[in-house]
């Protein structure tokens, strides 16, 4: 099964995931059920059948098996199962979901694949903080089905665990320049990301910089915020750069995703003065005219997060005309 050319326009707050399986052992009763997982399509390049294996030396983690040989490319195998700490059953015929984001292909083994769902991201639901709890942080949506309930897996976050030098961090400290005869300004920033702990990272460091940072979960509540802010401008006959000179979204989130958020901000007469980056593991160069349909500004991947502050100064300034420009450490 090969996902090649799977058509989903973007901005329209729809997603397509595909659905696999777990054969997971009971550890008290040694009964088999099935989890029911989710991934995003537009991260999977291909499912194929479990190849020949090569064990590779001092592995930490055992839930990597080993890695093979795919086309030219040599690629880590990881047993989701493993890592999930579920016991996977045996099976005949396990499936490899090979994968890419954050600009680096791994596989993933699972018991078998179901299908290909198209949703709007209105059907994923946030996990609440008990499933948050019990899942290690690895859950990054819900979908219910009429007789059971999908997973989305939070994919970055395995890689970051079994790799942390791919997990987000600071590199170096970047600092906007101002020209000495300019007053300081506050420039004002909207963060928009479903994982808390990226958002408050972004915050942080942008924060560090000068800027006056707000938060939100996702694109519904970046939306509904800046009407807000809009209408009050009207209102009160003042300038949108009072209340907003830049947004930084993650593409992936429960409700509405970031492209859909750009497009509504790009066909608005007068929030698409806005700068808008694109903060995401989506950014590929086989995925990246996705943001451009939608007008984004400017797109970097995850974990990239200094790269995503210098371009955030420099829109500020190819924007406002004055104020943060060339970064410097």
């Amino acid at each position: 099964m090969t996902q090649t050319n799977i058509l989903l326009e973007s901005g329209t707050n729809e997603l397509e995931i595909v659905e696999f399986y777990i054969d997971e052992v009971d550890p008290d009763t040694g009964e088999v059920y099935q989890g029911y997982y989710g991934v995003n399509v537009a991260k999977v390049l291909e499912i194929i059948r479990k190849p020949s294996v090569t064990h590779i030396p001092s592995i930490p983690n055992p839930s990597v098996l080993g890695a093979f040989n795919l086309r030219s490319r040599v690629i880590p195998l990881i047993d989701l199962g493993l890592w999930l700490g579920k016991k996977m059953a045996p099976t005949d015929s396990p499936k490899v979901i090979v994968s890419e984001f954050n600009s680096v292909t791994n596989a993933f083994m699972v018991s078998g694949v179901n299908r290909i769902h198209r949703l709007s991201w209105e059907q994923v639901e946030a996990p609440d903080t008990n499933l948050n709890k019990y899942s290690g942080q690895c859950i990054t949506g819900v979908v219910r089905f009429e007789n059971r309930i999908l997973l989305l897996l939070d994919m970055e976050q395995i890689i970051a665990d079994l790799n942390p030098g791919m997990a987000m961090r600071f590199v170096k400290d970047v600092v906007p320049t101002q020209e000495p005869e300019e007053e300081p300004v506050v420039y004002k920033a909207l963060v928009v990301d479903d994982s808390t702990s990226i958002r408050r990272m972004i915050a942080s460091l942008l924060d560090k910089a000068g800027l006056q940072v707000t938060q939100t979960i996702n694109g519904k509540a970046a939306w509904d915020l800046l009407l807000e802010w809009k209408a009050q401008a009207a209102a009160e006959s003042r300038p949108m750069t009072d209340f907003l000179h830049i947004l930084i979204s993650d593409i992936e989130m429960p409700v509405m995703d970031g492209h859909n958020l750009t497009k509504r901000v790009k066909d608005d007469p007068i929030l698409r003065q806005t700068p808008v980056v694109l903060f995401s593991s989506l950014i590929t160069e086989r995925l990246r005219h996705k943001g451009e349909s939608v007008g984004a500004d400017d797109q970097v991947s995850k974990p990239d997060i200094t790269t995503l502050a210098e371009k955030t100064f420099s829109l500020i300034h190819k924007y406002h005309g004055h104020g943060p420009s060339s970064p410097t450490a």
